[in-house]
């Protein structure tokens, strides 16, 4: 059990302690008190950790970051870039979206343009070592359920069969397992899944196909169970945060969350690269505390200067993750909640960019 009772109704931002394990702590030490600018922000979001480095000098070949245009594809795209020119090895990062990424470009990361329902043009691809999966559809899932399950479990065929040969960590979602009760420490590795509705059982069929050939052609393949990635334009403790700043309602129903760092994910991710195998790994990455909505919404308040406004009670349940496995083989994330949340009131009061793009960590039916 990850949780702690402490962690439980608040915050521990020293938790995480001095780890010597992970080489993301010296980067911590060298985070601003807040982010200025975009640019800052992407900046510190796709800083390399010396882990991750050393990671990239053992590993062999390219990286193919596939859905390279989401939330977190830029920001990984660019650490990977980022990573294998400090390890000195050589070997590119090639970012792959259906959309021209000319800003990845000007950072230094190759990009290809790709529509990845269609089975030609991605067997077109170039070949890499090591694939980073991060393709997939959720908002807007119901209502057009045909298309989620193309995007979840189509294109993810048509990459699997693709690139057999490759390591391939595939970004996943702590909605496979079924809701936890907030004392439980959140689900494991080993929990048998539970999909609620139609967008978490298109997520495990995702997972079921590159199941199919890692188990028939020996592809070696790592499944990161992410919950939630946070960084100060989306995430849930932004969620949280925007109702706060609006004097908009809370509502408690679900009334807890994991969350890490957008850049401690992407680290995550990538070292997991080394773990890819037959049969099929799995992986949750999330942080470690399980983070009180109630309790982040009042310190919300204390920051922004604004009475958060709640509705209903917590029903003890939500999608929580035990990250444990990650803690014990990568260290502890570099930044806790309470840093994060520090983070996202600054960037709030400043009047930086909201992506605009809720969790819905309220969900509980399934229906996003």
């Amino acid at each position: 059990m990850n949780i702690r009772i402490g962690c439980l109704q608040g915050f521990c931002p020293d938790a995480h302690g001095g780890d010597s394990r992970s080489g993301s702590m010296r980067r911590a030490a060298a985070f601003p008190r807040e982010f200025e600018s975009a640019a800052d922000l992407d900046e510190y979001l796709s800083r390399p950790s010396d882990a991750l480095i050393a990671c990239m000098r053992e590993l062999d070949g390219d990286i193919l970051v596939l859905g390279a245009g989401g939330k977190m594809g830029p920001t990984l795209a660019r650490m990977a870039q980022r990573a294998l020119d400090a390890a000195g090895r050589g070997g590119a990062a090639i970012a792959v979206a259906r959309s021209p990424m000319p800003e990845r470009e000007a950072r230094g990361v190759q990009t290809v343009c790709c529509d990845l329902l269609d089975a030609g043009a991605t067997r077109r691809l170039p070949r890499a070592s090591n694939v980073v999966f991060m393709a997939g559809r959720k908002f807007g899932s119901t209502g057009s359920e045909p298309l989620t399950w193309a995007a979840n479990a189509i294109v993810p065929y048509h990459v699997a069969s693709t690139f057999a040969d490759s390591r391939i960590a595939v970004f996943s979602t702590g909605c496979v397992y079924p809701l936890m009760s907030a004392s439980s420490g959140g689900a494991a590795e080993g929990t048998p899944p539970g999909p609620i509705g139609e967008y978490a059982m298109s997520c495990l069929a995702r997972e079921r196909m590159f199941d199919y050939f890692s188990e028939t052609q020996g592809e070696r393949v790592v499944h990161i169970r992410l919950n939630y990635a946070v960084e100060p334009r989306y995430g849930v403790l932004v969620d949280v945060a925007q109702k706060v700043w609006k004097g908009e309602p809370i509502d408690l129903t679900t009334g807890y969350a994991n969350a890490i760092w957008q850049g401690d994910a992407c680290d995550w991710a990538l070292r997991a690269l080394s773990l890819a195998a037959s049969p099929a790994r799995r992986l949750n990455v999330a942080g470690p505390e399980t983070i009180s909505i109630r309790r982040a919404a009042l310190q919300f308040g204390m920051l922004l200067g604004k009475a958060p406004r709640f509705a209903g009670s917590e029903n003890g349940y939500a999608y929580l993750s035990d990250s444990r496995q990650a803690v014990g083989l990568f260290g502890p994330p570099a930044v806790s909640a309470g840093q994060m949340i520090d983070w996202i009131a600054a960037w709030i009061r400043r009047g930086g960019e909201i992506l605009g793009k809720p969790t819905h960590y309220e969900t509980q039916d399934g229906r996003f």
